[in-house]
């Protein structure tokens, strides 16, 4: 009995394995389809080859510690929920654990020699560590909950594996399933016990590289929009920068000065001579001496916390950046694409994009151009080239580009032709002046503009706009020189203004009324071509020469504006002064005049002799 080999108990009611430390020379033992619990009493055989204990009542791997030449282990229809207790089994090629309670694929680590793994009538959802398996070449992984091939991820990653069996899962009742299997496992060559044909095997290799085409999309993708998101975070972190040192007007709560003349008594309603009632949307007038309007004091905290580089502003410009998106210009520090018809531009170098060749059909698509964390100053020169680039252009927007004087919107006429206008009012101080919208309906409404910041243009905001700025526009227009003229009017209008001037405006014998009706000819476009806008070349100064620069123009500016008021002060005086004394001064020239002809014969003789003395 010491030197038996082979051992079937198979078919018996053996509740314990007993009494078989002296078998020393087994080979094979057959327990199958007995009553075992627990694998006991078999570790001292260690020259068994083949176990045999399917069809037990076990519920836990164990005691295979010292069996370093087992071949063969069947275990199936036991109540085992748990692989484990088997990597030291380094020469085990065929493991049987069918009809368990096992839920996950596990603990295979070390079975460099297993060729087979059946693991059917299970609960298995998920397999791990299969690739880890190198010599792997059947699976059998039928009936069990199985839901999706991302539970089989491993498999892909095996290169020995050439059978596998799926029948039974909810995943093999998928319509795509084979190609899908084929997919995962490309060396496969049987799959639920079906040879795999050279036909469904090229299918799946086509689908396999789409989907790597596709994951590499992905991910080009994802790098991109990661780059995206770098680039508009770094133009919003030097826009910063840029704000602080152009200072932007600073907010305060101080209340608009009115003028006299802008009292009821002296409203907008009754221009030329006619008493109106005063629409109530019509925009205030404010005297020209009380300064540039400022916003509400709440403004400032306001601005400082909209223009935070990572501040959620606009979501739908931050997180745009999908498939349709072309990338015309991408760095570090800014970003110009193209979504569709929308021409998207974040930071100052993002403006070379305006230089490239266009082509005629992609520049006839643009209508929107979006302007963000980009001076104004530095759009203004663009302008004239935007206006022959994209033809069908009929919509700007600008955030955060620092508008802040209403001069700089009447450099927007550069476009000639505009449908619709977005200034957002983040880092831009010009929407909370209270005339801003009235100026720029003034200057480019006639340029079939019809929406400002979503809200349509109506026709009495157009009159109100005109009740404010055309007088203003007409003096200037009449009573500037020429030669001021020709200096403040773009090229266009200059050749215009010198064709009337050294024309039919010129000739001799023509009265100022004359000269007045020639200036009609250059129609209304001249009033509201003098509101226009010169910016400096951004590019050729910093930004502390710009500020500077800024700051000597307004105290220049003011004093000009302090001599005018003190001038229209001294000269109202004196008219002041001349009306309380002419009564008396006309009195006494009267006076004079009746003494001195008192004496008709001897005024008479005076007159002939001043009269002779002239001669």
């Amino acid at each position: 009995m010491d030197r038996l080999r082979l051992l079937n108990l198979q078919h018996n009611l053996i509740t314990n394995i007993q009494n078989l430390s002296h078998l020393r020379f087994l080979v094979f033992l057959d327990l199958y389809d007995n009553h075992l619990s627990e694998m006991t009493d078999i570790a001292a055989l260690s020259s068994l080859r083949v176990l045999m204990l399917g069809k037990n009542r076990i519920k836990k791997i164990s005691s295979l510690h010292n069996l370093p030449k087992l071949d063969v282990l069947d275990l199936h229809g036991n109540q085992i929920s748990q692989i484990q207790n088997v990597s030291q089994l380094s020469e085990l090629r065929v493991l049987n654990l069918a009809g368990n309670c096992i839920s996950t694929v596990e603990n295979l680590q070390g079975m460099d020699s297993l060729t087979e793994l059946n693991l059917r009538r299970n609960c298995i959802s998920t397999v791990t560590e299969v690739d880890q398996l190198p010599c792997l070449q059947r699976l059998f992984l039928s009936c069990n909950s199985i839901t999706s091939f991302d539970d089989l991820a491993c498999l892909g990653e095996s290169c020995s594996l050439s059978e596998l069996t799926l029948d039974g899962n909810p995943v093999a009742l998928e319509t795509w399933y084979k190609q899908a299997a084929l997919r995962c496992v490309l060396q496969l060559r049987q799959l639920d016990m079906k040879r795999i044909t050279e036909e469904e095997r090229r299918m799946a290799s086509a689908l396999a590289r789409k989907e790597d085409e596709k994951k590499r999309d992905c991910h080009k993708q994802a790098v991109h929009k990661e780059k995206r998101r770098l680039a508009i975070r770094n133009a919003a972190q030097q826009w910063e920068g840029l704000r602080s040192c152009l200072e932007l007007p600073a907010q305060n709560g101080t209340k608009e000065e009115v003028s006299p003349e802008i009292s009821p008594a002296h409203s907008p309603a009754q221009t030329n001579g006619l008493s109106q009632e005063p629409s109530p949307d019509e925009p205030r007038r404010v005297s020209p001496v009380s300064g540039p309007e400022r916003p509400t004091g709440g403004g400032e905290n306001r601005l400082r916390a909209a223009s935070r580089p990572n501040s959620p502003r606009d979501p739908r410009l931050l997180e745009a950046g999908g498939p349709s998106v072309q990338s015309l210009s991408l760095s570090d520090s800014h970003l110009a694409e193209l979504d569709g018809d929308t021409l998207r531009l974040f930071g100052s170098g993002a403006l070379e994009a305006l230089e490239r060749g266009w082509g005629v059909q992609t520049a006839g698509a643009i209508a929107v151009i979006t302007f963000r964390y980009i001076n104004f100053d530095a759009i203004v020169p663009t302008l004239p080239r935007i206006r022959v680039k994209f033809p069908n252009l009929s919509h700007l927007m600008f955030l955060e580009t620092n508008i802040s004087r209403l001069p700089q919107l009447a450099a927007l006429a550069q476009v000639r032709r505009l449908d619709q206008l977005t200034i957002h009012p983040e880092c831009n101080p010009v929407v909370s002046l209270t005339l801003w919208r009235s100026f720029l309906l003034y200057r480019l409404h006639h340029f079939n503009l019809q929406k400002v910041n979503g809200q349509e243009v109506t026709m009495e905001e157009v009159i109100g706009a005109e009740r404010i700025f055309g007088t203003l526009g007409h003096i200037a227009a009449t009573e500037t020189p020429s030669c001021r003229l020709l200096v403040q009017l773009e090229e266009s209008r200059k050749r215009q203004l010198q064709f009337l001037l050294e024309g039919r405006g010129r000739r001799a014998g023509l009265s100022p009324e004359e000269l007045r009706d020639n200036s009609r000819l250059l129609g209304e476009g001249l009033n509201r071509a003098l509101f226009n806008y010169t910016s400096r070349d951004c590019s050729a100064e910093s930004p502390e020469e710009g500020a500077v620069e800024t700051s000597e123009r307004g105290a220049m500016t003011e004093q000009y504006l302090q001599e005018l008021v003190q001038r229209a002060s001294d000269t109202n005086l004196k008219g002041e002064s001349l009306h309380k004394l002419w009564p008396c001064m006309f009195v006494e020239m009267v006076r004079d005049c009746v003494l001195e002809m008192r004496d008709q014969p001897a005024f008479r003789r005076a007159c002939l002799s001043r009269l002779s003395q002239t001669k």
